[in-house]
């Protein structure tokens, strides 16, 4: 990859619907080459897919939590894989520090986050969870930084 492939992701990320020949003009470059390159990273993985950004405020999901857990020594990717599948789970990570794993989730409400953290401290192998409820999102960006 090199920096118009990393100009081409950011672009999509800012919307994957802009036209070939919208991105040809801002990047100086032909609809072919974007074409091209597109096709390319799509063969290749690089782009996974196309999806919509949702509001999650708009459709009722005003509360964002991160959760740190630790979990019982060689048992991080089974209840990893199990906490993944659930709807609320937005992002899983195995981190360094004091926690083995976080996870940021969305809820409705209170109440719903009550329930996950107690399906979640029940779960076999998770030790002890900590809770942190997002106040304010100041910065939450998509773009691929542009390699100097």
């Amino acid at each position: 990859m090199d920096k118009l492939d990393y100009s081409i992701i950011n672009l999509l990320n800012e919307n994957a619907r802009k036209s070939y020949r919208q991105m040809a003009k801002e990047l100086d470059v032909s609809m072919s080459t974007i074409s091209n390159r597109i096709r390319k990273m799509e063969e290749e993985e690089i782009i996974k897919g196309y999806i919509p950004l949702i509001d999650p405020q708009k459709v009722g999901y005003d509360l964002l939590a991160v959760i740190g857990m630790r979990i019982s020594h060689g048992k991080m990717i089974k209840v990893q894989d199990k906490i993944s599948k659930t709807p609320e789970v937005i992002s899983v990570y195995d981190i360094t520090g004091e926690w083995d794993s976080i996870i940021v989730v969305r809820f409705r409400n209170r109440r719903e986050l009550n329930k996950f953290i107690k399906w979640i401290t029940s779960m076999e192998f998770v030790e002890r969870t900590y809770t942190q409820i997002v106040l304010n999102v100041v910065k939450e960006e998509v773009k691929v930084p542009v390699p100097g």
